[in-house]
């Protein structure tokens, strides 16, 4: 499948709508953790250099300061990279945000395998699960440039705390300019009735959609839908899905425990549903260095991965459809 592509990537298109907004709203501030080049928010700097701070490599201090911001009427946007604004910042996010009643944003880029080239150590395969268990806040993994200039807003204008996923370096275009997008419901990208794969972030729908094309060539029509809000979870969207499609598939770049894939899955136990279902992501494990295609392949969570997947769901629903 081939897809349009946007001159800018993904992080320029956020900073570029962040100034905008910033432009309207001097309450919109930026802290970053000594990355405003990786990040983007160099650019917000140069504009608005008395809003935007770099806190140095102090991740859990710089999102105290955003709590303290916040307190005083801010609207702090924070960043670091998705392994650090999770793991290392919980106790802080909790505290100085959830548990304070505080409006900070934080954007945690490449998420997942989209930052398999710094190796393990900076591969969040469990930030949304880590996130995902904090009350109160909201997670986003935006799928493209049109996406977020749809939701930043709503994000950046809805109090509260907020975890966004954000790949940095993709220009991958999905949706047609004009698209809308509300927090808290699902999009559906592509019809489809044998089976629906729900998938999130900006690597994992454009192959879901990848994956969808390849079943269709074994006269298997997938439904894909982009699952962009993770918490709170679409339920409806869930329930929709199963009793139209009769089969269920996630795909996430993340770790099947604790994210998309057991959000759904609590959706149709709590439900009663028995249908064919499967989860496609990281297993119980860690991340390593490689390419993008490598860490896809190895850990199969690539769109022929998808697609045997849904294959074998499709054939469990319908013993026509053979293996």
């Amino acid at each position: 499948m081939i897809f349009k592509t946007s001159p800018r990537l993904l992080r320029e298109a956020n900073c570029g709508i962040l100034r905008t907004l910033a432009r309207q709203d001097p309450r919109i501030v930026v802290l970053d953790a000594d990355l405003m080049n990786s990040s983007g928010f160099s650019e917000f700097k140069k504009e608005f250099p008395g809003r935007a701070f770099d806190c140095g490599i102090q991740e859990a201090n710089m999102t105290g300061v955003a709590g303290g911001l916040s307190s005083m009427g801010m609207i702090p946007v924070i960043h670091s990279f998705a392994s650090f604004a999770s793991r290392r910042m919980t106790d802080q996010v909790f505290m100085s945000g959830v548990y304070a009643g505080q409006n900070i944003k934080i954007l945690g880029t490449d998420p997942g395998a989209a930052n398999a080239a710094n190796g393990g150590t900076h591969m969040a395969l469990d930030d949304t699960g880590i996130m995902r268990s904090l009350p109160g806040i909201t997670i986003v993994s935006p799928s493209d440039e049109v996406m977020l200039a749809g939701i930043l807003p709503q994000i950046i204008f809805t109090p509260g705390v907020f975890y966004v996923r954000l790949v940095r370096k993709t220009n991958t275009l999905i949706y047609d300019s004009g698209a809308s997008f509300t927090l808290g419901k699902a999009h559906t990208v592509r019809e489809g009735k044998d089976l629906t794969i729900f998938a999130e972030g900006a690597i994992m729908v454009p192959e879901a959609l990848r994956a969808a094309e390849l079943l269709e060539r074994e006269g298997i029509s997938a439904r894909v839908v982009d699952m962009f809000t993770l918490k709170p979870l679409d339920s409806g969207a869930v329930l929709a899905a199963a009793r139209e499609t009769g089969a269920v598939l996630t795909a996430e770049n993340h770790s099947i425990l604790n994210g998309l894939g057991s959000a759904v899955a609590e959706v149709l136990a709590e439900n009663r549903l028995a249908l064919p279902f499967c989860r496609i992501g990281f297993k119980d494990t860690c991340g390593e260095n490689g390419s993008l295609d490598y860490i896809m392949e190895k850990y199969g969570i690539g769109a022929a991965h998808i697609a045997a997947a849904g294959k074998r769901l499709a054939a469990g629903k319908n013993p026509l459809l053979q293996l």
